[in-house]
């Protein structure tokens, strides 16, 4: 008799633990969907990046680490370039002007072209939320299949962004 209830056990845990396998990859694929607005009024969407390795970081203008962060989502961008990595610098600063937190686009774009990183815009944290962002700086990785492959919250002012992602993006690559 308790054997089979060992057994009964082992067999509820095990297709239990395949439910919940299944539903968090169920989850990670839609949670990778995404829309943004670039600051040179493009879309940019996570249909239109499949097939490529996708580096999303997200930070504001008014944070002390930006510069750090967009140095090294340039080198990233630099380091895999024709290696099907993309690499963005995402905005969540807002675009109201009545907001505190608010930085124009033109403003954005002297920092894109400061530090040569093409920059996204997430003005009211809707897809940072989606991908599971929860604190500035930020990096989300998605794989080619569109799938959130990594996350990586907070940024070492002292550390190498560029090389504390390289030995994630050559696993999926």
């Amino acid at each position: 008799m308790l054997t089979r209830i060992r057994k009964a056990v082992i067999i509820t845990t095990f297709l239990s633990a395949i439910a919940i396998v299944l539903s968090v990859s169920a989850w990670a694929q839609d949670r990778a969907g995404f829309s943004f607005r670039a600051i040179d009024g493009a879309t940019v969407t996570s249909e239109s990046l499949r097939g490529q390795v996708v580096v999303l970081a997200f930070g504001a203008s008014w944070l002390p680490l930006t510069r750090n962060q967009m140095e090294g989502v340039k080198r990233l961008a630099d380091q895999y370039a024709g290696r099907g990595v993309v690499a963005y610098w995402v905005s969540t600063d807002s675009e109201n002007p009545k907001s505190k937190n608010f930085v124009a686009d033109d403003e954005l774009r002297g920092l894109a072209r400061k530090y040569n990183v093409k920059v996204l815009r997430d003005p009211d944290g809707v897809i940072s939320k989606k991908l599971g962002v929860d604190q500035l700086p930020s990096v989300v990785i998605i794989d080619k299949q569109g799938n959130i492959s990594g996350t990586a919250g907070g940024l070492d002012p002292n550390a190498d962004l560029a090389k504390q992602l390289a030995a994630r993006l050559d696993k999926i690559l």
